[in-house]
């Protein structure tokens, strides 16, 4: 069995995106590990190529971005796709790690196991992970209506599977969803931990990717500092992260205080909530797969 992992980044230093961490974190199961660089300015190929240095597993693709695509960040599937793309057909599974994502060291047994498991049922087309959304500092994680549940981050290496939409997830070359299994582990998720001023740039940056200029001016604040208060539901978090992670969250020491009696009284989101700790039903989830 044979693994590649992949992944993209632009201006990871600028937008303070944990990309090393991300790759480090899935590295142990991947046979090679294929990177799309585009076009940065502030030295994120020189990161990455600092860390091809260290792991010989490591495979750069130089590419650029078309910042013309700003329509439902179609920009970040056409990036994906040219990774994917590149990879050779003797690997059997993809890994598709974004480079604000990692995964538990804890879980490399079982995400090998499930690989193994359903190398030759082609009827398994992915394999689906369960979503740790951290958000404002990393003892938070978001458990309201806005956090998608799970998604695909392994696939085959068949190519007429695309990255769908903005990259969240995959699906066949005619719209169709694609069979899964669970992989049995989780992705956690740090795009929305990063030091105030980054996360507003970063935002800035990303909704570039989504929207107008008339938009952007319309709806995205002039600030300095993104103002992490605007939010539903979260919970506090105990347990542990990927060990990458560690200096990371050692940093981490910009102020947050999350004030549950500040969230916004939605009934229906509270009842729908309550039915999913209860019962583990996301009632009305738009699932871009199918089990």
């Amino acid at each position: 069995m044979q693994v590649a992992g992949f992944t993209i980044i632009r201006n990871a230093i600028k937008y303070d995106y944990p990309v090393r961490e991300a790759i480090l974190s899935v590295l142990p199961v991947c046979d090679k590990f294929y990177v799309g660089v585009g076009n940065s300015d502030d030295g994120t190929r020189e990161l990455i190529e600092q860390l091809q240095a260290q792991h010989d597993k490591i495979v750069i693709i130089d590419t650029v971005w078309d910042d013309a695509l700003r329509t439902g960040g179609t920009l970040l599937a056409v990036e994906t796709n040219k990774v994917f793309d590149a990879i050779p057909a003797s690997f059997d599974w993809c890994f598709y790690i974004q480079s604000d994502e990692c995964v538990h060291e804890a879980d490399y047994d079982t995400i090998r196991q499930a690989m193994q498991n359903y190398l030759t049922d082609t009827r398994v087309e992915g394999l689906l992970f369960t979503y740790k959304h951290f958000y404002g500092l990393y003892n938070y994680i978001g458990v309201g209506r806005r956090w998608y549940s799970h998604e695909i981050r392994i696939v085959r290496n068949n190519k007429s599977i695309r990255s769908y939409k903005d990259a969240q997830g995959f699906r066949k070359t005619d719209n169709t969803k694609l069979r899964v299994r669970d992989a049995g582990a989780s992705i956690y998720h740090y795009g929305w931990v990063k030091p105030p001023a980054a996360q507003q740039a970063k935002q800035e940056s990303f909704h570039k990717m989504w929207h107008d200029d008339q938009w952007m001016e319309k709806n995205v604040a002039k600030t300095a500092e993104y103002d992490y208060n605007n939010i539903d539901l979260l919970e506090e978090y105990t347990g542990s992260h990927p060990a990458i992670m560690k200096e990371r969250i050692e940093k981490a020491t910009w102020p947050f205080d999350y004030d549950a009696s500040r969230v916004p009284r939605n009934l229906k989101y509270r009842f729908l909530y309550f039915i999913e700790k209860l019962t583990g039903w996301r009632i009305g989830e738009n699932r871009n797969y199918v089990r």
